[in-house]
């Protein structure tokens, strides 16, 4: 057992997810404090074989997602392992699964079941698209992004539809089934009793598409692609500067009146078309070509330093290194060494004044911990 303590020191959480949306949860949970055993089949979690890239022939999108676990293959096929799966769900407070809806039933680990032994479990089911209707359809974070109509909404507004460059969707599943556990924990103090916690990938997308989806369900407005451009804001997108794109951001009107005073537009605020963002999002056609004019005499960097000092958001596209470069020079310490190979990862985002957020377990090899989970599970309670 590790000995950091965090927020959810004390918890048991069997993780009986592969893939992202579920580890991506189970890790969370385990960098504020929960002790996650993963359980995995024989062969193994998917990303385990996900390359490249690699770090030392294991996979990077594994390594990724499953920090702070430890590992256990169990075959459901086989009575004896299928024993110490239920009896890891018996003993757990809360279980994460991401099968297919039902897929647990035969082998007695569903939530009714379980909970019928275990009434204060926290079961957490993250599925593609809901029990009902869609509960067959498999649950690619591709099929969402386009199923959901957020590729429509990405590229270029006269090219084709673009995934987002990350599973964007699993992700965020994954975080609305860490949410929904600790909501359903708190519950559970007030109550004492345990539930059944859903999520799937389609609702997080709904919910996620914010502005897009709004805009459809309450102003009847079926969104489209503008490429870099916003529907709603104007500047806030990348504009030309001497050298490359710098993106550009007014999002209200004292930010306007800043970023013309330096680009020495002073009069365009009192202009009745850019006035308001609704005029300048209106007028966006006219007031571009101004903006980008005088941004083309300088470099971007150049602009970027000006611009930031003078209080107008703006800032550089950069590839993934220079933006964990960003990071760094912040003071924001993005990188954490973990285990005793001190492996490089992503620290957790979330930082608490009290509570501490532990970094300790690298991702385990495959039934790494087998073992000792297994002798633990053979105990009397």
């Amino acid at each position: 057992m590790t000995t950091a303590r965090g927020a959810l020191d004390g918890l048991l959480i069997a993780d009986f997810s592969r893939i992202l949306a579920g580890p991506y949860a189970t890790m969370l949970l385990a960098d504020l404090g929960a002790e996650v055993v993963k359980v995995e089949s024989p062969g193994g979690d998917d990303t385990r074989t996900w390359v490249p890239p690699d770090r030392d022939g294991t996979s990077t999108y594994y390594l990724g997602i499953n920090r702070n676990k430890r590992s256990v293959a169990l075959d459901f096929a086989d009575p004896g392992d299928l024993r110490l799966a239920q009896e890891l769900a018996a003993r757990a407070d809360v279980l994460i699964e991401n099968f297919k809806p039902g897929g647990l039933r035969r082998f007695g680990l569903d939530y009714e079941t379980v909970s019928s032994r275990n009434p204060k479990l926290i079961y957490a089911s993250i599925s593609g698209f809901g029990t009902a209707a869609g509960a067959s359809l498999p649950g690619y974070d591709l099929l969402v992004q386009a199923a959901s109509g957020l590729m429509s909404l990405t590229g270029d507004a006269d090219g084709p539809p673009y995934r987002a460059g990350i599973s964007v969707f699993d992700v965020m599943t994954g975080m609305h089934a860490a949410i929904g556990v600790l909501a359903a924990l708190n519950h559970r103090n007030a109550t004492g009793a345990g539930q059944h916690v859903e999520v799937n990938l389609l609702s997080s997308a709904l919910s996620a598409l914010v502005n897009h989806t709004s805009a459809y369900v309450s102003g009847g407005v079926v969104p489209h692609r503008m490429g870099n451009a916003h529907p709603s804001l104007f500047p806030y997108e990348p504009l030309p500067t001497a050298d490359k794109d710098l993106i550009v951001i007014a999002g209200n009107n004292g930010q306007f009146r800043k970023l013309c005073a330096e680009l020495d537009l002073p009069h365009l605020p009192s202009d009745e078309r850019f006035s308001s963002n609704e005029a300048r999002t209106r007028n966006r056609e006219e007031l571009r070509p101004l903006l980008v004019a005088r941004l083309k005499q300088r470099p971007a960097d150049e602009w970027f330093k000006q611009l930031s000092a003078a209080g107008v958001p703006c800032g550089p596209i950069n590839h993934v290194d220079a933006g964990v470069a960003l990071a760094e020079d912040l003071g924001l310490d993005p990188v954490v060494a973990v285990g005793d190979d001190d492996l490089p990862m992503i620290r957790n985002p979330i930082t608490f004044s009290a509570s501490q957020v532990r970094h300790i377990l690298p991702p385990p090899t495959l039934d790494e911990h087998g073992a000792e989970i297994r002798a633990w599970l053979e105990e009397s309670h």
